[in-house]
């Protein structure tokens, strides 16, 4: 039985990253995203990211548009791991629903971006 103990408590350490519910992209993302605006209705992130940089694995548990305020290239990766490339300019506007991701800034520059989560 003593045998057990050692295997269960690996297998579960393994497991709750799995099951711990994403963070908060303000979180993940640390210096690179500052909250501009939260009210009743909405919060405002902006992001500043460098080359290179990422906003970490996190959740948007609501709608939210996206607004790119410098273009550039980044790489997507969703919560089971596929990845897709986005190339956007400045001025672009993106709806997205809740979803669980990843982005990496892939170009030379800094991409700024505000993101409007609607919390109705």
């Amino acid at each position: 039985m003593k045998r057990l103990t050692p295997l269960c408590a690996a297998l579960c350490a393994l497991a709750l990253p799995a099951l711990a519910p994403a963070q908060d992209m303000v979180q993940t993302a640390g210096k690179n995203a500052k909250v501009v605006l939260d009210n009743a209705d909405v919060r405002v992130i902006e992001l500043n990211m460098p080359p290179g940089a990422s906003t970490g694995m996190h959740e948007h548990t609501t709608d939210q548009l996206v607004v790119f305020l410098t273009g550039g290239t980044a790489k997507q990766t969703d919560a089971e791991g596929k990845t897709k490339e986005l190339t956007r300019k400045a001025g672009d506007v993106a709806w997205s629903g809740p979803v669980k991701h990843d982005t990496t800034n892939q170009s030379k520059t800094a991409v700024r971006t505000l993101v409007i989560e609607l919390k109705k």
